[in-house]
């Protein structure tokens, strides 16, 4: 039976519309790290590489690789953790130009470094790409946060972003930085604006 994100990890990708307190524990992750505006073509390539590679070790039974551990899975959503540059912090309204991304696709637990390499060795013959050279495999461990779900087009997060703060001052919580991570549940070219659906989380820590 396939394992389905959806349904058996709800308490890190299903929150509900309000805050909520989370502890992430330590994932696997193929990472490509960015800088300006999202929306470019750019930005939709490093997209297009991350589930390159991820979709390359979900089909490879039906290539004839057959990774130990491997079991039928949904492939997990796109994620991105988002901060501004220095110059970006002192304008006064959001230049987009100015963010600098971390975009991340979670991986199985059963992915190693040699099935990494083989998921690369195919994208190169397949789908060759300048940034493949640039993505890394790693382990990042989150830990205690505060989510929420955002529903609605993305210029209209700084909303939710005002509720997740009122519940960190309520609840004697420090948010560690103002980098914050989104978790995109949505295809934002299929979905309309007002319909998108985004986890919001913010890295705190008690006071």
């Amino acid at each position: 039976m396939k394992y389905e994100w959806r349904k058996k990890e709800k308490e890190y990708y299903i929150p509900k519309e309000k805050p909520q307190l989370v502890e992430i524990p330590e994932f696997k992750y193929f990472t490509l790290k960015g800088q300006g505006n999202p929306n470019t073509e750019a930005f939709k390539e490093c997209i297009g590489v991350l589930y390159s590679l991820s979709y390359a070790i979900r089909m490879m039974p039906k290539n004839g690789i057959n990774p130990d551990g491997y079991f039928e899975y949904t492939v997990y959503p796109l994620e991105g953790i988002w901060d501004l540059t220095e110059e970006g912090r002192l304008e006064e309204t959001l230049n987009k130009d100015e963010l600098v991304y971390k975009l991340m696709i979670r991986q199985p637990d059963f992915v190693t470094e040699e099935i990494v390499k083989t998921a690369m060795e195919i994208v190169k013959k397949k789908k060759p790409h300048p940034l493949l050279e640039k993505v890394e495999f790693e382990s990042i461990k989150e830990g205690l946060c505060v989510q929420m779900l955002h529903v609605g087009p993305y210029d209209d997060e700084p909303r939710t972003f005002s509720v997740m703060k009122e519940f960190c001052i309520e609840n004697n919580l420090e948010i560690k930085t103002l980098a914050h991570k989104e978790i995109y549940l949505s295809d934002f070219r299929k979905a309309e604006a007002s319909k998108l659906k985004t986890v919001l989380r913010y890295l705190v820590n008690y006071k």
